[in-house]
């Protein structure tokens, strides 16, 4: 079953809604691999984030609010919900890897970025945030 370049253009004619939420779509998912890819932040998995925690001296920052914190966050992680306020609490970090998390990993890129255009480097976004790291069966902290 073979479609040649006429039924294509009476398909996309005869569906053009359709024809367009495809385009809009598919050019949601390029622009946003290609502001990632552009803005330097690289995501690493949590066998990665642990490996940069045990070898790197790593940091975790958690910018999850603080209810979310006390349910559970990675050991050791740095509480900075709001980076604004607490980018002097980061300063210390400058020279070391930092891992952002959030939840589900995109609220973290934004930071990352941020981060970098403050001169922080290296810094990683930790894929799908704190549930990947649950998907992974890795440990969670309740401690302060």
């Amino acid at each position: 079953m073979t479609m040649d370049i006429h039924q294509l253009i009476e398909f996309i004619t005869n569906h053009a809604m359709l024809a367009l939420a495809l385009v809009v779509i598919l050019a949601m998912l390029v622009g946003g691999e290609l502001r990632q890819r552009l803005g330097g932040v690289r995501d690493i998995g949590p066998q990665d984030a642990t490996r940069m925690l045990n070898h790197d001296n790593a940091i975790m920052i958690d910018m999850r609010n603080e209810k979310d914190y006390r349910s559970g966050h990675i050991v050791n992680a740095v509480h900075a919900p709001d980076l604004d306020k607490n980018i002097g609490q980061l300063e210390k970090y400058r020279k070391q890897p930092l891992i952002v998390y959030c939840r589900s990993g995109h609220q973290s890129t934004g930071a990352c970025r941020r981060l970098r255009k403050q001169g922080f480097e290296p810094v990683y976004n930790l894929k799908d945030g704190i549930q990947g790291w649950q998907r992974a069966d890795l440990p969670l902290s309740k401690s302060r």
